[in-house]
Formats: structure tokens, sequence, C-alpha cells
């Protein structure tokens, strides 16, 4: 049983492929009212005739190039500058490493012993003065100061007395 194909295969040699031509009576019919401008039937060097464009196309447009804007040539050579600049901070700090620490490490040790100052020396005033029994003079008894100071108006002449207890 053999099927009926709407093409005839009929080997023809063009450039080593083979070429498969449509059946004589399936080809379409083209009218010449319905071939558009620019198009006409050519023969192939392999003997086909078809409908091909023999107009040659015109190229496409030169896409005209656009100056580049200012910022853009500001930022495109900053960019390796500020990106060195990076990386040698990097680097810089990479060496300054260990000397960092240990200054903050000194920066620590020397603020501890400003607190430890704060505390430490009233404390050991204050013991020092209990333990000679003495504040002040070389008597037992502490003397107390008072003073009273009395002005009138905010330029007035301020007077004032101290008494000795």
């Amino acid at each position: 049983m053999h099927s009926q194909t709407p093409y005839e295969i009929t080997p023809t040699t063009h450039y080593g492929d083979p070429q498969y031509r449509p059946a004589a009576a399936h080809r379409p019919v083209i009218l010449p009212a319905e071939i558009p401008p620019g198009v006409d039937w050519v023969t192939l060097p392999n003997g086909v005739r078809t409908l091909a464009y023999t107009q040659p196309t015109p190229p496409p447009p030169i896409p005209v190039s656009q100056p580049i804007p200012a910022w853009a040539k500001t930022t495109a050579l900053l960019a390796p500058t500020v990106g060195g600049g990076i990386a040698a901070a990097g680097i810089g700090l990479s060496y300054a490493a260990p000397g960092l620490i240990a200054m903050s490490q000194a920066l620590w040790s020397a603020a501890a012993l400003v607190v430890a100052a704060v505390i430490a020396v009233p404390v050991l005033t204050r013991t020092a003065r209990r333990s000679t029994g003495s504040r002040g003079g070389g008597s037992g008894a502490a003397t107390h100061i008072t003073q009273n100071i009395t002005a009138t108006g905010l330029f007035g002449r301020a007077n004032g007395t101290i008494n000795h207890r």
C-alpha cells in the first residue's frame, strides 16, 4: 500500500545537498496581481523557479553615537581611585592592627588608673587624717567656720560676717 504524498521527491544536486521539489500538480497558483512590488519569478541554479526579492533592501540606518556625559566620565575616572584608596586603607589597617590593639589596651589601662586615683586619693587622705586624730591645726577639736553674707539689690554692696566656733 502506497500512501500518496503531496510532494514527489526528486533528488537533484546543488552544492552536494539533495533538493526536494513539490509535485507539479500541487504547486500553488499565484496570479501576477498577487505578487507584491519588488518580488519576481527567478530561476535558481538547480532549475527551480521561485518567487524572490529582486530589489535590494535598504540597509538599516547606522546608529549615531551619543557623546558621553561629563558625570559618567568623572565617575569612571574616580571609581578605580576610590577602590584603590579603600584597598590601601585595608592593607594599612592590617599592618597597624597589632599596634592599634596595644594602644587600645594602654588606653583602657590609663582610664582604669585615673578612676582608681580619683577613688583612692580621697580614701587615703581620709584614712590618714583619722589615724593622726587631727583635722586642721593641731588640737583635737574641729574648727567650724560660718559665713553670713547679705546684699541689697542686684548691684548692691555686700556685707558679711565670719564666725569661728
